[in-house]
């Protein structure tokens, strides 16, 4: 087994806390779950909105894959954070669904849970394997 490898994309948005954007080992690699910031700082804006929100943690999550020479074709499994589940629920499927073709969707998880990092309605972290 190889050492892993700890990664911090530029362009990606700054960390809320003390971890890596990713972190690789033996082709897999482990990503960080992403906010909805507008920014690259950890207190810039977040967009109004689940439908919003959601757009955004996908594209800061695409960042960090394309930072690594990997897309959304190389994920494997997703997990969804949703801090008001039952309401989002469905707006969140409906934007999330268009990011990955019906037959090539990544295992997933999404869970209800009580509150996420400056206040966001979602998070999304992944796991890719490199070909």
């Amino acid at each position: 087994m190889s050492p892993p490898l700890f990664h911090m994309i530029d362009g990606a948005p700054d960390p809320v806390a003390p971890f890596s954007h990713a972190v690789e080992a033996d082709g897999w690699v482990f990503l960080t779950g992403q906010m909805p910031f507008e920014g690259l700082a950890n207190d810039s804006s977040y967009p109004e909105g689940i439908e919003a929100q959601t757009h955004q943690v996908m594209k800061n999550l695409a960042t960090v894959l394309q930072g690594l020479g990997l897309g959304l074709e190389h994920v494997v499994q997703v997990r969804v954070f949703l801090l008001r589940f039952d309401e989002h629920y469905a707006q969140m499927n409906a934007v999330y669904a268009g990011y990955f073709p019906a037959g090539r969707r990544p295992a997933r998880t999404c869970v209800g849970v009580s509150g996420l990092a400056r206040g966001a309605l979602i998070e999304i972290d992944m796991v890719a394997r490199r070909p």
